[in-house]
């Protein structure tokens, strides 16, 4: 049943006027009841993306996920294992899953690594040759080489790597970052996912205020011309009617505000349209490089075809980030090898590589590495024995990922896996344990960040977890 909204004449046809132009009353009605719908409470007039004290002092300020979607093969780029390289081409020493599918696995054999290695920086670390401008950073990254997913399927893993969870609609990782610490840029969302791979429900708040879910950076060229995010602009419609239009949904939305004393959805409508009406100032500000050097551009690789797409994602992941956006996550697909990955795994890392050290290399150089989390990797890793002849499957017992800066020791390496790369046997770091460390440097205590949805407290790692102190700085 709709309620009907007893207005005065004069504000009916200012209402009406406010609305013409292919935008009808009844349409911004259903717009302004599916908005409050989906808003759940914000608080007590507080301002939801405010600003908030963590839990104890923080050694970051914001995360930046390289997200490497289908599952970087780890015994190939950060986990060489002699033993493999040793027995490559002979039978398994190891008997397969029997839960786990074995498509394109008959007779297969162990398949040794793919590309050489070298010891990289003060720290030794030793990391493989087809990642020549990340080995720069070799002293600054914190190797995991033995995190652990529950699911080898793409979709699962990728919901449990975002979420924590591997089938429930649950928030993600940047909308629980966004409700604990709010934003530190009120012209900008908190959480911006670049390009992304992961699924609109993996970037979604779920049951949290909308206002936390992620906003999706949908183009990365030079030109403003193009909007980089959907519905963002209207170049139909005069920049003064827009903001009479926003005014007087707005003082209708504070009305009823009045009206009923306290409406925590309508205090998180009113919220949604003001932080989306200033973003179309800033946004496209910042998504804009024109005013980046050529020297910066170099950096990032964007003077060169195979990199040029990915260095803007990871240009504007520093530039979202040093504007004060909480969480920006930046994706590239194709890791998933499971055959021809000779040449596939060299391509996927001439891609990514360079725009990777030059985002590293920025951070570093404008002073944000020490505040600001980097990490790295995908939903899970690749098996040590062949698919197809020439490919890897999924791997989801011993996998690696890296994080830099943001409070991790540099120059290190955690975990270890078996003598061929597949499960991890010591100091595992499991997805529930890789969030609990995220939060934990942000100054957030994953256990006490929750919030009650089906008459219980939800939290990012559900009912495990535990922070990785090792790798603290």
């Amino acid at each position: 049943m709709h309620r009907r909204h007893n207005l005065s004449e004069p504000t009916r046809r200012e209402f009406l006027r406010a609305t013409s132009g292919g935008f009808g009353a009844l349409a911004l009605n259903a717009m302004l009841q599916e908005r409050a719908a989906a808003t759940a409470p914000t608080g007590s007039g507080t301002p939801p993306l405010a600003t908030k004290p963590p839990h104890f002092p923080a050694r970051a300020k914001r995360v930046i996920f390289l997200f490497m979607s289908g599952g970087p093969s780890q015994m190939d780029l950060y986990d060489y294992k002699p033993q493999l390289a040793r027995q490559s081409g002979n039978a398994l020493p190891y008997e397969l899953p029997a839960t786990e599918a074995t498509v394109g696995l008959d007779n297969t054999k162990l398949l040794g690594p793919v590309s050489t290695f070298g010891h990289q920086g003060e720290s030794g670390l030793f990391m493989s040759n087809l990642l020549p401008h990340t080995a720069r950073h070799a002293d600054d990254l914190c190797v995991l080489r033995a995190v652990q997913a529950d699911s080898p399927n793409h979709p699962v893993a990728i919901r449990q790597l975002h979420t924590g969870n591997l089938f429930d609609p649950v928030p993600s990782m940047g909308a629980w970052l966004s409700y604990g610490l709010g934003t530190e840029n009120q012209q900008l969302p908190s959480y911006i996912t670049i390009l992304p791979q992961e699924g609109e429900p993996n970037f979604s708040s779920a049951f949290l205020p909308a206002i936390h879910q992620g906003t999706a950076i949908e183009h990365v060229s030079s030109s403003r011309d193009k909007a980089p995010i959907r519905h963002l602009t209207d170049t139909t419609i005069p920049k003064k009617i827009q903001r009479r239009r926003i005014d007087l949904i707005q003082q209708m939305n504070r009305r009823q505000l009045r009206r009923l004393e306290t409406d925590q959805q309508m205090e998180g409508v009113i919220e949604s349209f003001e932080l989306a009406f200033r973003m179309q100032t800033k946004t496209p500000q910042l998504v804009d490089s024109s005013d980046e050097n050529a020297e910066t551009l170099k950096l990032y690789g964007i003077d060169e075809k195979p990199t040029e797409q990915f260095g803007r994602q990871c240009l504007l992941a520093r530039r979202f980030a040093e504007a004060g956006v909480r969480f920006v996550q930046v994706s590239l697909g194709g890791w998933d090898h499971h055959n021809n990955i000779k040449t596939g795994l060299p391509e996927r890392c001439k891609v990514s590589d360079k725009p990777i050290a030059g985002l590293l290399s920025d951070l570093k150089a404008r002073g944000l590495l020490d505040d600001t989390l980097v990490l790295w990797g995908g939903e899970f890793g690749r098996t040590p024995h062949a698919q197809f002849g020439d490919g890897r499957e999924h791997n989801h017992h011993g996998f690696t990922m890296w994080m830099a800066g943001g409070g991790v020791k540099g120059g290190m390496t955690h975990g270890e896996t078996d003598d061929f790369g597949y499960y991890g046997v010591q100091d595992q770091v499991h997805i529930n344990d890789l969030h609990a460390t995220m939060l934990h440097l942000l100054g957030l205590d994953h256990e006490r960040l929750t919030f009650n949805h089906h008459g219980r407290p939800f939290r990012l790692t559900d009912i495990a977890g535990k922070v990785v102190k090792e790798i603290l700085a």
